[in-house]
């Protein structure tokens, strides 16, 4: 193998993963978690915590998804 593909591909690797922290520190972000601790939150803020952390979920799954293609 010549030695330019070996480093193509250790750059390629480390630069996906760099990728897919970046866009993972974003939607974790963007959804935000609760500022409160979870005792303080009320049932309503408890639901909708637990809708924002299931969101950002199925986004992250889309998202490597899609760097899969």
């Amino acid at each position: 193998m010549d030695l330019t593909k070996l480093l193509q591909m250790i750059v390629n690797t480390l630069l996906r993963r760099l990728i897919s922290r970046g866009i993972d520190a974003g939607i974790n972000k963007v959804s935000g978690s609760a500022k409160k601790p979870a005792q303080d939150l009320t049932p309503e803020e408890r639901e909708q915590a637990k809708a924002a952390r299931d969101l950002a979920k199925r986004a992250r799954q889309a998202a490597k998804l899609t760097r899969r293609l």
